[in-house]
């Protein structure tokens, strides 16, 4: 049986984005079925109720193999819902939040070529959205950190950096300060390390890396930076800056039996059909649950396409220095990966 993968187009310039991914990966012949859903801020916005997602799409990703979701919005504000991501990822436990940072051939590298992945805690911190207020005046947010979470964490990122063949694992943290929680994580982190004596731990302070990132990216090519939620959803930023565009960054959500794929940036709306936006963060988040799914020569395909057309310069965004059109540089990405499985 060919697996199915939910779809989730969201809002702004996500479902024309979605729709460039499902043009690349049907010209790759993939056999997964995909099944639209609806979620996000445009579905709320006119049906109201305390969740960004509703219960038939709930129902789909439960009978799933894998989502996808597109840039969706979250309404801000005291009493909006949570957002489309933070509930797929609680739900799943997609604990292991992944960005693969790493300069395409012949685009802006603006403080030199870097390759490193980002590995985030998807569950626990302050994501997990428990605030009180004491007072009129004073309002509090928890922080949840636990060990069995910072060892599961830990572990997947010892595992990727032996699986890609880097030397280090960086664990950013702020344990001077907060010693319960980002102390209890780096302990975990230096528990799990006993076990992979190849791999080298390099512990960073929050606001040391930041700086290093724009002071030397370099000494963290081959590296795997690892953080909790809001740390590493910071950091990942940053790093995503570092390749000249974050419509190049595809991310995924992962956990033990069960992912969600989805470009790391947001929804744009003042750019939603415009046909304009970068497709390649969008494009290759679906090759990744391709490969996720079991068909790795066809995500290659549509990897190596994406680089070949990037690298030729020609039909390629406004953010990548061209004119092209999002469904024009999609195109030629499908192009080639059709003339590459042929």
């Amino acid at each position: 049986m060919s697996k199915t993968a939910a779809v989730i187009k969201g809002d702004g310039v996500g479902p024309e984005l979605v729709d460039a991914m499902l043009k690349v990966t049907e010209a790759a012949g993939t056999d997964v079925e995909f099944i639209m859903c609806e979620a996000g801020a445009s579905w709320w916005e006119k049906n109201g109720g305390n969740s960004l997602i509703p219960n038939e799409t709930w129902e789909i990703l439960d009978s799933s193999d894998a989502c996808f979701k597109g840039p969706t919005t979250t309404p801000g504000g005291i009493g909006s819902p949570r957002s489309v991501a933070v509930s797929i990822r609680s739900k799943y436990n997609l604990y292991a939040n992944v960005r693969p940072i790493k300069t395409f051939p012949n685009s802006s590298a603006p403080l030199g070529d870097v390759e490193m992945v980002c590995v985030r805690e998807g569950t626990e911190g302050l994501y997990i959205g428990e605030e009180i207020q004491l007072t009129d005046d004073v309002s509090i947010a928890i922080r949840k950190i636990t060990r069995t979470a910072s060892k599961k964490i830990a572990s997947y990122a010892f595992e990727e950096a032996k699986r890609r063949g880097y030397d280090a694992v960086v664990p950013i943290h702020k344990s001077n300060i907060l010693k319960l929680t980002c102390g209890s994580f780096l302990e975990e982190v230096e528990k799990v390390g006993q076990n992979y004596p190849d791999i080298e731990i390099w512990p960073y302070h929050i606001d040391n890396i930041a700086q290093q990132l724009i002071k030397n990216p370099q000494i963290f090519n081959k590296k795997v930076l690892l953080s909790t939620n809001l740390f590493m959803d910071v950091i990942s930023e940053e790093c995503s800056a570092l390749v000249g565009s974050i419509g190049l960054i595809y991310s995924a959500n992962i956990g033990d039996s069960f992912a969600m794929f989805e470009p790391a940036h947001g929804s744009a709306p003042k750019y939603a059909g415009q046909d304009k936006v970068n497709p390649v963060a969008t494009v290759l988040a679906g090759a990744w649950m391709l490969d996720y799914l079991g068909e790795k020569e066809k995500s290659e395909a549509i990897f190596k396409a994406t680089n070949r057309v990037i690298s030729e310069g020609k039909y390629v965004t406004y953010d990548l220095g061209g004119s092209a059109k999002l469904s024009q540089m999609a195109g030629e990405i499908a192009k080639y990966t059709a003339e590459i499985l042929k």
